[in-house]
């Protein structure tokens, strides 16, 4: 006589302990969202709808402990109430009704909260650290090929002092460059950055200029910038370079135009690939602009660095 097979009882799922339906909305909400702000903003308006606010507020807890407003939704009319939430910031609703369903809700979901905020922070830091460690070696890598030409100058020179001062006046006003902040645009004229990059690249060239526009940039990376390219139209064996700045409705524009052998000889031509010009167009884009080579209009090189205007705020 065959044995009867083992079963298995499970205890029945009361109706009190299925997870709530809005609490579950407002979970997989924080868990699934690709920002934080962006699920904030969602669970504002899933709070608005089940309590019948009138406004509803979610206010976060920023890096120096105050509270700011994060999101938000419709007008603020009858009565305040506030959840806090701790670490996670509060909400404040106007009007309606919290019904213990979404005061539940939000107490759950606030360490979830706490957690998304924890983990964008950790993001944000990473990202700066790695722009740091770029900028580092950006600069590592610009005062060592800045540095060659004064370097090599001193080590074969009777009187090598003069050639060491340059070099260190190099490394300050490479400095100042790295130091120099993105925020607030600066507008100089490129005269006197044109007049000390001729006298200190030297060569038999000779340099005119039609300057009708401020840039929007510190002198000193300014000056970087213009060196580099007046170094490599020498280098590319020009006679004659004509600097410009113009500007329109949409930008402002740099442009050095050289009688060198031009793009086509790659070989001849120093800036086609060298580290002056990759470097140089990471200053450029600090402050919003870019750099370009292309071939002259009447032969050579031409070198644009254009900065787009800003739209008024």
């Amino acid at each position: 006589m065959s044995s009867a097979p083992n079963v298995i009882q499970f205890p029945l799922r009361r109706e009190a302990d299925a997870p709530d339906a809005f609490e579950h909305e407002v979970v997989l909400v924080l868990a699934t969202a690709d920002d934080l702000a962006s699920a904030m903003a969602r669970v504002v308006e899933q709070v608005r709808r089940a309590s019948g606010a009138n406004r509803v507020e979610w206010w976060t807890t920023g890096d120096d402990g105050a509270l700011q407003l994060g999101a938000s939704i419709g007008i603020a009319r009858g009565n305040r109430q506030d959840v806090p939430l701790g670490r996670a910031g509060a909400f404040v609703l106007h009007g309606g009704g919290l019904e213990p369903e979404v005061a539940s809700a939000l107490t759950t979901a606030a360490p979830i909260i706490r957690r998304r905020a924890a983990e964008e922070r950790l993001e944000r830091t990473a990202i700066d650290l790695a722009r740091q460690n770029q900028a580092l070696e950006d600069f590592a890598a610009l005062v060592a090929h800045e540095l060659k030409t004064p370097l090599q100058a001193a080590r074969f020179a009777d009187d090598p002092s003069e050639h060491i001062e340059d070099a260190l006046d190099l490394v300050e006003e490479l400095l100042e460059a790295a130091r120099s902040e993105t925020g607030e645009r600066v507008f100089v004229s490129a005269a006197e950055s044109v007049d000390l990059a001729v006298d200190e690249i030297g060569g038999d060239v000779e340099v005119t200029t039609d300057l009708h526009a401020t840039l929007p940039l510190p002198p000193g990376p300014l000056h970087v910038l213009l060196r580099n390219l007046l170094s490599n139209a020498v280098s590319a064996g020009a006679h004659h370079v004509h600097v410009a700045a113009d500007q329109s409705r949409h930008s402002r524009r740099l442009l050095v135009d050289d009688d060198g052998v031009g793009l086509e000889e790659v070989d001849l031509y120093a800036a086609g690939s060298g580290l002056g010009l990759s470097l140089s167009r990471r200053i450029a884009g600090r402050f919003g602009g870019v750099l370009d080579l292309a071939p002259g209009p009447s032969g050579g090189t031409r070198a644009t660095l254009e900065f787009p205007e800003l739209a008024p705020q």
